[in-house]
This record gives structure tokens, C-alpha cells and sequence, in this order.
């Protein structure tokens, strides 16, 4: 137990003693960063920097084991000065202690590497703490800069490299000029101790600087130039091989016809020219997209040929580096939308096309149902991909999305406690779509409104009634709906008979010109079962109610009424029939008839 309990405490001062180790390490690189300071002024240089510094110390690693147990032997002392790492809060025994001002020291103690460049190529790599490492790049970039300027200016091509050890410090020189101390974080890096990475980096900057020097030669220049005409050459054909396959595939492209039957034509071709249209556009952008590669990979391509343009390949890909990604991800989603708005279309198309999916009778109503689903699935995925399109570009701009998704849950939450109608909306517009009590083009009646269904989605129902008006209603207010033209309608006509005519003659008048209308080509395709005469159906003030259902398609009973009534009034005048109108007969006895005249002559005497 007291084994583990060493352990642990060497772990947690080795932690604390790396983050002082980093700040020395960049206080020494900055001191020693200046190319007028000689390398014997160094020394005294880190000696007064150390002493104005008496709370930095620097430690052994030697004297670590013995540093651990005095620590074991003195743990609360320890505790209370000592800053420990978030991971320490997962020890039982040794609670996680902030410093005072410890709220970014997590974040700023993290061990980052990047790459030290020369002429746009990655020599070596160097590490440093998260908040320590832009300032040391720049001084080691400035400081081989300025090394490779008079490397180039000077006429001797020899390259003198030299690795000092001053102050248990290891320094790298070149010619003379000092370029970066190298640290534990550089030998952790390479899995080495620091004198093999001073090793490792040396080796790797003379390999470099000899190829700066050669690549600057005539000979290579005229070659490189020779090359990057045989590339741009090469960027012309490709360009103009995509932009001939691009017309002749516009020229080529035509949809395939399927067989489709009469009903289901308009609403196919609709549906064909819209995925005709979304694969065009998919087709247009994937071509502008080809052709913005194949010319900006060439440009930047030739742009890293000479080391005199290498920088403005290095500057344009780490400059347009967060743009491409977005709009990689951008045009990407676009894509995608189209895509699918183009499958969705084919797939309904193709549905509304098969004569074994749709019978005579539900022709109508599928028609109906996939324009339905069609616009809903559009809706649905084209909120999906753009969301998952903000998170993508979330990702390209280097943000954790992580904890973003976590308070998006959240957020989510107290949404939905606040939004509760929309929620409603969402879910009766689905059942709505899902169980198909109406869908677009039929025509409903909710509440004291009625119309046409022009727009239908998870949120509202739109209704253009006769009157031209556009009846908004949110789903979740829809309690009972009368949908008039589900799968098949009905003409329900009442026919008023005068009392003078003859009944029995009267309806069979009627039945023949059901009858007559039934055999009509035009009006027989309409009409699902032939019309019945039901009969007498109520005594009224304008005479003898005759009812009449005349089965049609959906949406059809209107018309079919109306011509039915047509028929009817010309067969009636033809048989001596009147339609009765409204009128009020008035009843008087011969007393009272008497009355009257004798009144009426007296006022005329009078």
C-alpha cells in the first residue's frame, strides 16, 4: 500500500514539475531568442533571468524519488501548494486542489507539436505547452530565417552545425547563430533523450539547407520551369475534357419513359421534369466543383515547384484552409439536398408508374398520397442534412462539438417544456400523413372551414376554400376533419317532384337519364356504380323530395351532379313536368269572400 501510495505522489510532482520545467524552457528560449545576443552572453543571460525569477525552480529529475518522499512523509503540506492535474481528481486518495489562479492552467499545461517549415517543407518538429508554444515557434522561425537568409547571401556552401550543453541546457547553432534550445517536451516528442533529438534535428536541418541551396541553382529552376508547363498543359486538357463531357452529357441526358396510365400522366410528368431538374443541378455543381480542383490543385501545385513561390502555396493552403472546408461542406450538403429531392421523385414516380403497386380504384388516392409523402420526406431530410451540415461545419472550424451536442440536450429540453403546440402540431401532422385521412389535392372539411388541401406538412394544413381564401390551420387544432374525396365520392342530389305530377312517371324519368348518363363514354369513367334512385324522400313545401347518390371518383361528384341535373331539367320539359318553386296557396270561405266585396264597394263609393 505504501508502494502505490509513492507512486501516485511521484506522478502527481512529476506533473507539477513538467509545467515549471515549460515555463523555464520558454523563458530561456525567449531570452536566448535574440540574433544579436552571442552565444557566450547566454549563460549569465538565463543566470539573471533565473535569479529575477526565484519562484521558477528547476528540479532534477535525480532528486525526484527523494523530493516524492518527503512529499509521502509530509502530504497535507504538499497538497496545499502543490497544483495538481484534472486527471488527480480520479485518485481516491489525494484530492484535486485548485491553484488560485488554475481556471485555464489545464488547458494552457497541454503538451501541443507542430512543424518548424523551410521554403513550404516540414523539417523538424518542436513541442511546448498550449500557451508557450506560439511564442517559441516564432522564435525558432525567425531565427532560421534569418540563418537561411545568410546561408544564401554567403559563399561558402558548408553547413557548420553545432550542439552546446551550458547549464544543462541543450543549444543548437548554426554557423555561428543560435536557433533553439532543445527541451524535455522536444526529447519526450521523439521518444528520445535531448541530446539524440538535438542529434535528430541537426541532421534533418543540414539535409535541408542543402536542398534550399541546390534548388536554387539555374539548372533546377529551368527544369522545374519545364515541369510546371507540362502541369499547367496538363490542367488546360483536363479542364477542357470536363467541360466537353459536361455539354455532352446535357445534350445526351434524357429520362426514361415508363408506361403509365392516363390518371397517373400529369402528376408522372411533373414528377419527372422535377427529378430531371434536381439531377441537372446535381450534375452542374459536381462539375464546377471538378473544375475549381482541377485548377486550383494546379496552381498550387506549380506554386510549390520554386522555393521563390513556395511561401504563397504554404500562405494560400493555410489561409483557404477553414474556407475550403466550408465550402466543401457546404456545396457537399447542396448536393446531397438535390440528390435526394432527385430520389425521392424517382422513387414516387416510379411508384405511380407500376400497375401492380395501383389498382383502378386507389389510383386516384395513391396519386395523392405520394405528392404527400413526397413534399413531407423532402421537408424531413432537408432539415436532417442541413443540421448535420452545421455540425460539419462546426467541425471544419475546429470546434468540439462535443460539449455542444450535450447542451444542445439541453437546450432541447427546455425547448419541447416551452413549445409544447409545436410538439402537438409535429406529431398530429404525422399521424395525419401516416393513417392518410387526407392528404394534398383532397378536399376537407375542419370545423366551420372547408377548402381544397394545398400545403400540407408536420406543422400546419393549408385550405384554399371557394372563395379563393387561404385557410391556415396548425395540426394539433384539428380534432375532427370530413374529408370529401377519400378513395371515391358521392353525388347526393335531392330532386324536388310537384304533387300535380305523376310519381311513378317522374322516377322513372330519372332512372333513365341515370341510366343514359351511366353509358356515356365520357361520364362512364367518372361514375364508379351505377347512380340509384332511392325514392320519395320527404314531403316538402315545394312539392316531392326524390333522393339520388351517383358514385364518382374523388372529386367528381360536382361535375357529374351538375350534369345530371342538366339531363334531368331537359327530360322534364320534354315530359310536360314542372320543377315546382316555392309558393304559398291562401284559402278563403264565401263569408269572407263576400266581406270583401262589399267593403271593396263602399270605399268606392266613397
Amino acid at each position: 500500500m505504501r508502494l502505490q501510495f509513492l507512486a501516485i505522489a511521484k506522478r502527481v510532482l512529476l506533473s507539477n514539475f513538467a509545467s515549471t520545467k515549460h515555463k523555464q524552457a520558454f523563458l530561456d528560449e525567449k531570452c536566448l531568442g535574440s540574433m544579436r545576443t552571442t552565444v557566450k552572453q547566454m549563460p549569465s543571460w538565463e543566470v539573471s533571468n533565473q535569479a529575477s525569477q526565484p519562484h521558477i525552480r528547476r528540479i532534477s529529475p535525480k532528486g525526484i524519488l527523494g523530493r516524492t518522499l518527503m512529499l509521502t512523509m509530509a502530504s497535507s503540506m504538499a497538497m496545499a501548494v502543490v497544483s495538481l492535474p484534472k486527471a488527480s481528481a480520479q485518485i481516491p486518495i489525494i484530492p484535486f486542489l485548485e491553484s488560485p489562479n488554475g481556471a485555464s492552467s489545464d488547458a494552457d499545461n497541454r503538451i501541443v507539436s507542430g512543424w518548424i517549415y523551410l521554403d513550404g517543407y516540414e523539417v523538424f518538429q518542436i513541442a511546448a505547452t498550449r500557451s508557450f508554444f506560439p511564442e517559441r515557434s516564432r522564435s525558432i522561425r525567425q531565427a532560421l530565417n534569418l540563418i537561411h537568409q545568410n546561408y544564401l547571401r554567403s559563399s561558402d556552401a558548408e553547413i557548420k552545425l553545432e550542439i552546446l550543453e551550458q547549464e544543462q541546457q541543450i543549444i543548437i547553432q548554426i554557423n555561428g547563430q543560435y536557433l533553439m534550445t532543445v527541451t524535455e517536451d522536444d526529447a519526450r516528442l521523439r521518444r528520445t533523450d535531448r541530446t539524440i533529438s538535438a542529434t535528430q534535428i541537426t541532421e534533418q536541418l543540414k539535409r535541408a539547407l542543402e536542398q534550399s541551396r541546390k534548388e536554387r541553382t539555374s539548372e533546377v529552376l529551368i527544369n522545374q520551369a519545364k515541369f510546371a508547363g507540362g502541369i499547367g498543359l496538363l490542367v488546360i486538357v483536363m479542364s477542357g475534357g470536363v467541360y466537353y463531357f459536361q455539354r455532352r452529357s446535357k445534350h445526351n441526358f434524357k429520362h426514361p419513359i415508363l408506361p403509365i396510365s392516363d390518371n397517373a400522366q400529369q402528376l408522372t410528368t411533373q414528377l419527372n421534369e422535377q427529378q430531371d431538374k434536381d439531377i441537372q443541378e446535381v450534375r452542374k455543381r459536381l462539375f464546377q466543383l471538378t473544375q475549381a480542383g482541377i485548377w486550383g490543385s494546379g496552381i498550387v501545385f506549380i506554386l510549390g515547384l520554386f522555393p521563390y513561390t513556395r511561401a504563397f502555396q504554404v500562405g494560400i493552403l493555410s489561409a483557404a484552409q477553414i474556407p475550403i472546408r466550408l465550402g466543401i461542406v457546404v456545396l457537399g450538403i447542396y448536393v446531397a439536398i438535390r440528390f435526394t429531392y432527385a430520389l425521392i421523385d424517382r422513387f414516387t414516380s416510379t411508384l405511380i408508374s407500376s400497375g401492380v403497386l395501383l389498382s383502378s380504384e386507389a389510383n386516384k388516392r395513391m396519386e395523392l398520397r405520394v405528392s404527400t409523402f413526397s413534399g413531407v420526406s423532402k421537408s424531413i431530410t432537408t432539415g436532417i442534412l442541413l443540421g448535420v451540415g452545421i455540425l460539419l461545419s462546426l467541425v471544419a472550424l475546429g470546434i468540439d462539438i462535443v460539449p455542444l451536442l450535450a447542451g444542445a440536450g439541453l437546450i432541447g429540453v427546455a425547448l419541447s417544456l416551452a413549445s409544447q403546440s409545436l410538439i402537438k402540431d409535429a406529431i398530429n401532422g404525422f399521424l395525419v400523413i401516416v393513417e392518410d385521412q387526407y392528404a394534398l389535392g383532397d378536399v376537407i372539411v375542419v370545423g366551420d372551414v372547408g377548402g381544397l388541401v394545398e400545403n400540407l406538412n408536420l406543422r400546419i394544413t393549408q385550405l384554399r376554400d371557394a372563395e379563393g381564401r387561404l385557410i391556415t390551420i396548425p395540426n394539433s387544432e384539428i380534432k375532427v376533419v370530413a374529408n370529401l374525396s377519400s378513395r371515391w365520392s358521392r353525388a347526393d342530389l335531392t330532386i324536388p317532384v310537384a304533387y300535380q305530377n305523376n310519381i311513378n312517371d317522374a322516377l322513372h324519368l330519372m332512372k333513365q337519364v341515370a341510366s343514359e348518363m351511366n353509358q356515356d363514354p365520357h361520364w362512364k369513367r367518372l361514375i364508379l356504380a351505377p347512380p340509384e334512385v332511392l325514392g320519395i324522400d320527404n314531403f316538402g313545401d315545394r312539392g316531392l323530395m326524390i333522393r339520388v347518390w351517383i358514385k364518382t371518383l374523388p372529386l367528381k361528384q360536382w361535375d357529374v351532379g351538375r350534369e345530371f341535373r342538366r339531363r334531368l331539367k331537359i327530360t322534364f320539359d320534354q315530359a310536360g313536368f314542372t320543377i315546382p318553386v316555392p309558393q304559398q296557396g291562401i284559402w278563403l270561405s264565401e263569408g269572407q269572400l263576400l266581406h270583401s266585396e262589399v267593403n271593396g264597394k263602399s270605399e268606392h263609393n266613397s
